[in-house]
């Protein structure tokens, strides 16, 4: 008992350290780095993000398992689903709940911005993934911020790849491992009446079928999985919507105006200002899509491609299906079911708004989605620690990794985890400050190779004349 005692007042103690240093890395200036260079790389590439939408979708389709260049271990489309496997995750369902529950129906509408202004961001971290990737002697393609950093900005920022390998590593086990399995054992438990414990072995063989198998097998399955599942709750919280179809145009009056006028306190909802809703709105899409955080460049640095523009207006997509897509839907259906308003957050705002439209079925089909989002996202994070760990020690660490990072799944999943989730939370800001600032400072290099790229599409137009 003394024991237990000891370590429970370490715990406190250490979140009580944790804490302040948390709001301070996700606080004001965090959010003012992240839209400030959103907003600069968007003005940088001349709004290229807005324009070639459609054009990455073309490209996403036409690279469903197309070889385009040598050197990679994923084919374009599967290297974006593993990246969406990791990006579309328990935010995508709690995260837009508790943006609207504290900084109400406006928040959404910042969310919006935030994923508008960081698809610039997410293409530029892509390009540089891919251009400054490397091939280690065992044969593993590898990128990402720390390889842009070390090859793009020289020797001298080495350090700032090593702290951004370290932030990575430790933040994969908290918010990309333990953290999901919890949500998956309690979303079981919630719904279905699963045992914890029975959760916990399910969990341990499946990931470790998947991650014992190699990158490929993760970029397989994920290939597979995520469009099932965004597909599966997307048509969910339409099904929501159309059943409160007389209540959309109220809804998109109400985000837009509550973005600059929040709302007084309404029923459960204690009220906003404009700062709660901006603040909530850019940091849960932020935290939802990363886009900043140097986190899906990893995965998209092992697509087949030759040409790193190609990759980088597909990895883009990354953001805009995560925010403008899958945390819209869940937005909505909040919004037009009125449950905003019951003093209920985070998931079970969700699963009430759901339940109110589809009762009896609507808080299955969140437990479902919520523990397919976060099986998936165990996936593709292990995908981003491993290799932020092969960057610090080498090929040789890489199937020792997987197998811990395996074996800490079914802890997570009967843990009581706050002290972890506060550290990853913490650590994942962190990421962000690295990769930022190489961003910034390799800006020049991502407008010459969109500049370089746009010329090579007007001598192919003109020679095909």
């Amino acid at each position: 008992m003394e024991g237990s005692g000891l370590l429970h007042a370490i715990g406190e103690m250490m979140k009580s350290v944790l804490g302040p240093v948390n709001n301070v890395v996700w606080g004001p200036c965090m959010l003012v780095l992240l839209l400030g260079t959103g907003l600069y790389l968007t003005f940088g590439l001349r709004f290229l993000t807005f324009r070639k939408i459609p054009s990455g979708f073309r490209k996403l389709w036409q690279r469903r398992s197309r070889r385009d260049g040598i050197e990679g271990e994923l084919s374009p489309f599967n290297a974006l689903m593993t990246a969406l496997a990791a990006t579309i995750g328990t935010g995508n369902i709690a995260g837009v709940a508790t943006a609207i529950f504290i900084g109400g129906p406006g928040a959404l509408f910042w969310m919006w911005c935030t994923a508008m202004v960081g698809m610039a961001t997410k293409f530029s971290e892509v390009l540089l993934a891919v251009r400054f990737r490397e091939v280690t002697p065992a044969g593993n393609v590898v990128g990402g911020a720390m390889y842009f950093i070390k090859n793009g900005l020289g020797p001298k920022w080495m350090w700032m790849g090593t702290l951004f390998a370290v932030f990575g590593s430790v933040a994969g086990f908290g918010i990309g491992n333990t953290v999901q399995a919890n949500s998956i054992a309690d979303a079981m438990r919630s719904a279905f009446g699963v045992p914890v414990e029975t959760t916990a072995v399910v969990l341990l063989i499946l990931v470790g079928a998947v991650l014992l198998g190699g990158l490929r097998r993760i970029g397989a399955v994920a290939g597979r999985i995520v469009p099932f599942m965004a597909f599966f709750y997307v048509c969910s919280a339409l099904l929501v919507m159309v059943l409160h179809y007389e209540r959309i145009p109220e809804v998109l009056g109400l985000i837009f105006r509550e973005a600059f006028s929040p709302t007084a306190a309404e029923g459960g909802f204690a009220g906003a200002t404009v700062w709660m809703a901006i603040r909530y709105g850019v940091a849960r899409g932020v935290f939802s899509n990363e886009a900043g955080l140097g986190s899906a460049p990893i995965a998209h640095a092992t697509a087949t491609v030759r040409n790193p523009v190609n990759q980088a207006m597909i990895g883009m997509l990354g953001t805009f299906i995560d925010t403008i897509i899958v945390c819209t839907m869940t937005g909505f259906a909040i919004l037009v079911t009125g449950t905003w308003t019951s003093g209920l957050t985070g998931a079970s705002l969700t699963t009430a708004a759901f339940e109110s439209a589809l009762p009896h079925v609507g808080g299955i089909l969140v437990a479902v989605s919520l523990a397919l989002f976060a099986f998936t996202t165990i996936l593709g994070w292990c995908v981003y620690s491993e290799r932020c760990v092969l960057y610090l020690l080498g090929d040789r660490a890489l199937k020792p990794f997987r197998i811990i990072y395996t074996l800490v799944v079914p802890v997570g999943a009967v843990a009581q985890l706050d002290l972890v989730w506060l550290l990853a939370d913490t650590f994942n800001a962190l990421m962000a400050i690295p990769n930022l600032i190489a961003l910034l400072l390799l800006s020049p290099v991502v407008f010459a190779a969109v500049r370089e790229y746009r010329d090579m599409e007007k001598k192919q137009r003109s020679l095909s004349r």
